[in-house]
């Protein structure tokens, strides 16, 4: 069990049970359903960077006036005190500084603050996008794919549906059905969400793609967990 589900609090019974509602929602319907929860959809290096070295550089300039007195801190610990002491100092109390900051932007919390909202928000769009054509949801024999992705780091939910799907269902259903699984993931009641969101795809599946002729599952029926921004 990684570090991951267990934030998540989904061990393997959690998981199994949630591959299990796959198998059973895809039981009445030509569609397939498949679900990815993320640590995160950017690693965000840039904007966390640039984070640190702005408070930094503020942090720099509000010592400064104070330069003097750090000066004389030095002459009475030292017997000797040269002069590039000072500009060393500044020098390495900056770089510190911005190693610190970065580690501190890493946090979660912090991250959601440094980084703009737009940010986040394209970040998982183009994420969802780029794992709807990896997962292989785009390429299945109907077109009649959901993906449902899930940002835990950013609290975003994207469904994207194939070409099939949207001939039929509108954008509004999905947003409705985002929106349920944004508040359960909100409440932490990961599975229970997870679990409530594939019976509501099932069930629209169920009414527009009803199964006619499918002998197989064309895609897994397994919760996807990605550890970080790469494909795991």
């Amino acid at each position: 069990m990684t570090a991951f589900q267990k934030k998540l609090r989904l061990d393997e019974a959690a998981m199994g049970r949630i591959a299990q509602a796959v198998q059973d929602a895809e039981k009445t319907t030509d569609g397939e359903i498949v679900v990815v929860m993320a640590k995160e959809s950017s690693r965000y290096s840039f904007w966390e960077l640039l984070a640190s070295v702005i408070c930094s550089v503020l942090i720099f300039a509000a010592l400064l006036p104070f330069a003097d007195e750090i000066f004389g801190l030095f002459s009475r610990v030292f017997w000797s005190v040269p002069l590039w002491y000072l500009p060393a100092f500044f020098g390495i109390s900056a770089f510190a500084l911005i190693a610190i900051l970065f580690t501190v932007a890493n946090i979660p919390v912090v991250d959601r603050l440094v980084v703009p909202r737009f940010v986040r928000m394209a970040s998982v769009t183009n994420r969802a996008f780029q794992l709807f054509a990896q997962t292989g949801v785009h390429d299945t024999k109907n077109h009649s794919g959901i993906l449902v992705y899930v940002s835990i780091l950013e609290r975003q939910v994207r469904i994207l549906a194939d070409s099939g799907i949207n001939a039929r269902i509108s954008q509004d259903m999905w947003k409705l059905i985002a929106d349920d699984l944004s508040a359960g993931i909100g409440e932490k009641k990961y599975e229970e969400a997870i679990l409530g969101t594939i019976q509501k795809c099932g069930d629209l599946l169920s009414q527009h793609f009803p199964n006619q002729n499918k002998t197989a599952d064309e895609l897994p029926n397994g919760l996807i967990l990605l550890e970080d921004a790469g494909w795991n």
